[in-house]
């Protein structure tokens, strides 16, 4: 090669060298833009799993309550029914409930059957790991179904009531879910429930009190002139474990709900969220108890436990907005409401074991109509139409499955098994076998 070439060639190299050195820089930079934030992914992803993990000890108060709220022939049941529901409505959940509840809704109905595919970690490159957010939801779902558990107690058959899970899990609780959560038309008119007041709690309720009228209430529980009989439970320390336990999982229920915390504003949200939530639940005891002494001139230890509850289901639809203040008049009403309720159900004839209608169903219908008075982006008309349409599709869709399970399997033991009680019946293994050797 001669001197001449060697220099022409050395020339167009040096021209080359910067346009190859942008091109590099631009496909860094892309790749970069393409990267998530390492940092708001790891921060999110944390939060989904440990408010998953403390919504999964939900499950625990949730067994708790209502084994110290049933009569003690029947606490088994309760304990073999709160295990298989949450198991069930988990597995349910995966094979049909998420991708219903999130994938293609597209401002619809609902979104796709199929079952949730978990990409590989290489491959994760979200805002946060979708294995977690699966995890988290799937939480939610299995709440909803524990709530039904509660109000039916001590009158329904195992397998059938898990028939009705899985038609709540896969499908009745992932489409409601879908019309806000996922996207569906109701997110389209405003309407707004940051950790679901309505799509959870108002949903579980509607289940149950559908569940509840069609059943009947128990034996012996409303004489023939209409009168209450008070059957009590067999432990209020365990019913008070119970209800600390779900006031401590509710942290991660609401909490957790914020869904991200790689930001400063992110994690002041979180932090403003759990106090709301903890200020919400301390004054629904305080005015529950205000209240049973005012009227009854006693107080009820399960109406506070109730009332704790009541508030927490209030402030679910907006934990964020609201002033300490208001958080309190918020969880305060909730429990008044479900002070009132608790009686006006009786009256009706509706046996409501623990007391979830009033807790789930009425604070969460006050709760979601709340949230306009501290956020000032949503309306009152846009509350109204989630309530409504997600209260009639669920009592509708509910009352469908239940009476198709009534007609073709039966719903309730025979009234000697009933009387005997579901531990020996339907379980097979007693909670208290030296208390009825006793009896014998």
């Amino acid at each position: 090669m001669t001197l001449s070439r060697i220099i022409h060639s050395a020339g167009l190299l040096a021209l080359a060298l910067p346009s190859l050195a942008l091109a590099q820089d631009a496909g860094v930079e892309a790749a970069v833009a393409a990267t998530p934030d390492p940092y708001f992914y790891v921060f999110n992803t944390v939060l989904f799993l440990l408010g998953g993990v403390l919504v999964m000890w939900m499950a625990a108060g949730f067994t708790m309550l209502e084994a110290g709220l049933v009569r003690s022939k029947n606490v088994s049941m309760q304990c073999l029914k709160n295990i298989s529901l949450y198991s069930l409505g988990v597995l349910v959940y995966w094979l049909v409930g998420y991708n219903l509840m999130y994938t293609g809704v597209d401002g619809g109905w609902f979104g796709q059957f199929a079952p949730m595919v978990f990409p590989a970690p290489s491959a994760d490159t979200g805002d946060y790991s979708l294995a977690t957010d699966f995890f988290y939801q799937s939480m939610f779902c299995a709440t909803a179904a524990s709530i039904v558990s509660g109000t039916v107690a001590e009158r329904v058959r195992l397998w059938p009531f898990l028939l009705f899970v899985l038609i709540l899990c896969g499908i009745i609780y992932p489409i409601t879910g879908s019309w806000a959560w996922g996207g569906g038309w109701l997110s389209q008119v405003g309407f707004s429930d940051f950790a679901g007041s309505t799509l959870v709690h108002s949903v579980g309720g509607w289940a149950a009190l559908t569940g509840a009228l069609i059943i009947g209430a128990r034996k012996g529980r409303f004489t023939a002139d209409g009168r209450s009989v008070v059957m009590p439970g067999s432990s209020i320390p365990l019913a008070t474990l119970g209800a600390f336990i779900l006031w401590f999982g509710w942290f991660g229920f609401n909490g957790a709900s914020q869904l991200a915390l790689g930001t400063i504003e992110d994690a002041a949200s979180v932090g403003r969220v759990v106090v709301n939530t903890n200020t919400a639940a301390a004054a629904g005891v305080i005015v529950s108890m205000i209240v049973m002494q005012v009227v009854y001139k006693k107080v009820d230890v399960t109406m506070a436990l109730n009332g704790a509850l009541g508030g927490l289901v209030a402030i679910t639809a907006e934990p964020l907005t609201p002033t300490f203040l208001s958080a309190a008049i918020i969880g305060g009403i909730g429990a008044a409401l479900v002070v009132v309720a608790v009686p006006l159900l009786d009256k009706l004839k509706i046996d409501d074991v623990v007391g979830a209608i009033p807790v789930h169903l009425v604070a969460g219908i006050w709760g979601t109509l709340a949230v306009p008075f501290t956020n000032p982006e949503a309306s009152v008309s846009a509350q109204l139409t989630g309530i409504v349409a997600v209260g009639a599709f669920t009592a509708i869709a509910s009352a469908i499955v239940w009476l198709a399970i009534k007609a073709v399997f039966g719903l309730r033991p025979s009234e000697e098994e009933e009387a005997l009680g579901l531990d020996r019946s339907e379980v097979g293994v007693e909670a208290y076998p030296e208390f009825s050797a006793a009896r014998l």
